[in-house]
């Protein structure tokens, strides 16, 4: 509330912000082979990824275009995918000591194929799929990969205050058992990882208790355990989610009435905390100067430079890939008409972002992140955080440069463009979204950058100052007003003090490396103001549907579910079921790559085409950097900005130690990966009951079938 009050925010995006990205479409479609447990054979399964990511399984397509309800839901969320039976099989050894199979006997698990994609879980059971090519399981392994990313992003960005409180409350439940670091499995909405939390605590216990008395060959102990595990982990689940729902009811009725109180006595709430937090600054200051000096300045350039080099590269796949897209679009209306076409390309533009085979070329950049000696001395469990933070930030800044290239053209066709002034006029556009893209990617960037240093550096640092400082804490107590209390607190005011300390060199190294040209960073001096002021207004509107508004046929694209759809029917009615069927990425058209570009018609004039391609070629050459080129500059930008923000500099580092923080899916008419089932939900028998959806609860997302 005084960074409502006082904060200046961060600085003002200059690309525009999609309120609902993939409202009712279905990311990806088509048939896996999955493994049935229960009577051990593998069955063909048409399995869909609707917009929130859940990965939905049915008994076949007639099923599901008879709204049969699906066999199971996936939330994959905490999960890790493989693609070999190899490193399967010692992961289920290592989590059961003494059942390492011997060579030569039967694995846990036989695949008919050389291609499995497995999902495995510390905790809850596994899903088993494979795939009859190398090329599927690519293809495969990109959508689940995506479908994990999100997943994982399970706490709301926009709750401003529970999202923060959630996750430091976790942090600092796990400081007080002496575990410092980044931990994986915060990941997920809240009960899952308040699930994830008792089962860090219950595993071992659990497993120490029940190992010695599972009897067999060591693969059916391993599954065994797997099948334990799994139970526990539901149970864990289903009592967190009561609890925790439970205690947000009892804050959010509280909530109120704190707000009145606090911004009653605001200024005296902040003198009180500025007077605790001088005396903490004095009593602890010199120790936390030497420890930065000698344990963690001399790394922040190495850990630094570790973070960038793939975030750069992954941003700068990002504004190659758009720029491809948007120049082959460019061309291929030339060639097949003009107008009469562009919906049907632009349809396919404006999901870009969610197109997961497009968006795998930037999101790789980021595999080969390492942190090779700085690993161990700052606790960093696994840089998967880190990995995931940047990829979902590519895809956002992706989405922004699609939707404002969009907004843009939309308002240029309301010009009637010929086809000669619609080519030029999309060269321009792109050329001028590209420039925002490079100042809005920057700022990402730089933010993420400053992020995950605190995440590396602040758990390192407490660590090193618990045995000496903490238990001066108590004394502080008294130094808090009794009516403060409950909003001030000394153990959050100490870690403040703390960020303080090394936040100066985090800005430093930062703001240095954004000089080097190498990286495309732009300066902190560098400030560029809304340049096109309407532009924002423009979004305000309803949102583009370039099938119904520009598709030469009028139908907006093919449907391939079924039956056609009467005459009778609207025009909206085509394209909202067209879209419930229809993937982003179309599994069923054999025989066509996805980047494939259909081949053009044959031009009425070949001369007037061949001295347009000419000229677009140049304009290209002479306007445009080549596609594997570097950055203008280029650098991160807001989480989900909204148009109108504020700028960054006088933000103070509000909560810099909670998680990189997560996203959440909207709404969606298609099935949504349940929270309840943690892992997979199957269906009862008998029947064909329509599907009955729950609401978004503040948790995530949950549905039932």
């Amino acid at each position: 509330m005084r960074h409502e009050i006082e904060g200046t925010g961060a600085p003002q995006a200059q690309l525009l912000w999609r309120k609902v990205p993939l409202d009712e479409r279905v990311i990806f479609s088509g048939n896996l082979f999955q493994y049935q447990e229960d009577n051990k054979k593998w069955r063909n399964r048409f399995s869909l990824v609707p917009h929130n990511y859940g990965l939905v399984l049915y008994e076949n397509k007639v099923a599901y275009e008879r709204q049969v309800p699906p066999r199971a839901v996936i939330n994959s969320a905490g999960y890790k995918i493989l693609t070999s039976l190899d490193q399967y099989l010692e992961l289920v050894g290592n989590s059961l000591p003494g059942t390492t199979s011997k060579s030569g006997t039967a694995p846990v698990l036989k695949c008919p194929t050389q291609f499995p994609l497995i999902l495995w879980h510390p905790s809850a059971r596994h899903h088993y799929f494979c795939m009859m090519t190398e090329a599927e399981q690519d293809k495969w392994q990109a959508v689940l990969q995506d479908c994990v990313r999100h997943c994982n992003n399970g706490i709301p960005e926009d709750s401003k205050v529970e999202g923060p409180a959630f996750t430091d409350a976790i942090r600092m439940y796990r400081q007080s058992k002496e575990l410092y670091g980044t931990w994986e499995m915060l990941c997920g909405n809240e009960v899952q990882i308040l699930s994830n939390l008792v089962m860090e605590e219950l595993g071992p216990e659990l497993k120490a208790e029940l190992a010695p008395r599972l009897k067999g060959k060591p693969q059916e102990r391993q599954r065994q355990w797997i099948q334990i595990s799994d139970t526990v982990y539901r149970m864990v689940y289903e009592q967190a989610k009561a609890r925790f729902e439970a205690v947000l009811s009892k804050l959010q009725l509280a909530r109120p009435a704190m707000e009145v109180v606090i911004r009653t006595d605001m200024d005296q709430v902040i003198t009180s905390k500025e007077h605790l937090a001088s005396k903490i600054r004095a009593s602890i200051l010199p120790k936390a100067e030497v420890c930065v000096r000698n344990h963690v300045q001399p790394y922040i350039p190495s850990i630094l430079e570790a973070l960038m080099v793939p975030t750069s590269q992954g941003f700068t796949e990002v504004r190659d890939v758009f720029f491809k897209e948007v120049t082959d679009m460019n061309l291929n209306v030339i060639n097949e008409g003009g107008i009469d076409k562009l919906g049907e390309y632009m349809e396919k533009l404006s999901q870009l972002a969610y197109h997961p085979l497009k968006m795998q070329s930037c999101y790789e950049k980021m595999e080969p992140l390492r942190l090779d000696g700085l690993q161990q001395r700052f606790d960093v469990s696994s840089t998967s955080v880190f990995k995931q933070r940047a990829q979902i930030l590519m895809r956002e800044q992706m989405d922004n440069a699609v939707y404002t290239f969009e907004t843009l053209l939309h308002q240029e066709l309301g010009k009637g463009p010929t086809k000669e002034e619609l080519c030029k006029s999309i060269q321009r556009i792109l050329e001028r979204v590209l420039k925002k893209y490079d100042y809005d990617s920057s700022t990402v960037r730089k933010r993420f950058f400053r992020e995950a240093l605190l995440q590396i550096t602040i758990p390192f640092l407490l660590k090193k100052l618990a045995p000496t400082c903490k238990s001066e804490l108590s004394r502080f107590q008294e130094l808090i007003f009794e009516d403060f209390a409950r909003f001030i607190l000394v153990e959050n005011t100490y870690e403040e003090v703390v960020v303080q300390t090394v936040m100066k060199d985090i800005l430093q190294a930062v703001k240095e490396a954004a000089v080097q040209r190498k990286h495309n960073l732009y300066r902190d001096s560098v400030v560029m103001h809304n340049s096109d002021p309407n532009l924002h207004l423009l979004a305000e509107g309803v949102p583009i549907d370039w099938g119904e508004e520009y598709s030469g046929s009028g139908d907006g694209g093919e449907d391939p579910g079924g039956p056609g759809i009467p005459e009778a029917a609207t025009l909206s009615e085509k394209r909202r079921r067209a879209k419930q069927v229809v993937s982003v990425v179309q599994d069923e058209e054999a025989g066509l790559p996805f980047d494939a570009v259909p081949e053009p018609l044959p031009p009425a004039s070949a001369d007037s085409i061949a001295k347009l391609r000419g000229l677009l070629a140049r304009d290209l050459q002479a306007e445009s950097p080549p596609l594997a080129g570097p950055l203008l500059n280029g650098a991160p930008a807001q989480e989900s900005p909204q148009p109108g923000a504020a700028p960054e500099a006088a933000s103070p580092p509000a909560s810099p130690l909670r998680q990189l923080p997560p996203g959440k899916a909207s709404d969606l008419e298609p099935p949504k990966p349940s929270d309840q089932e943690t892992g997979e939900q199957v269906s009862g028998p008998g029947g064909r009951p329509p599907i009955h959806t729950t609401t978004e609860d503040g948790a995530g997302v949950q549905t039932e079938f």
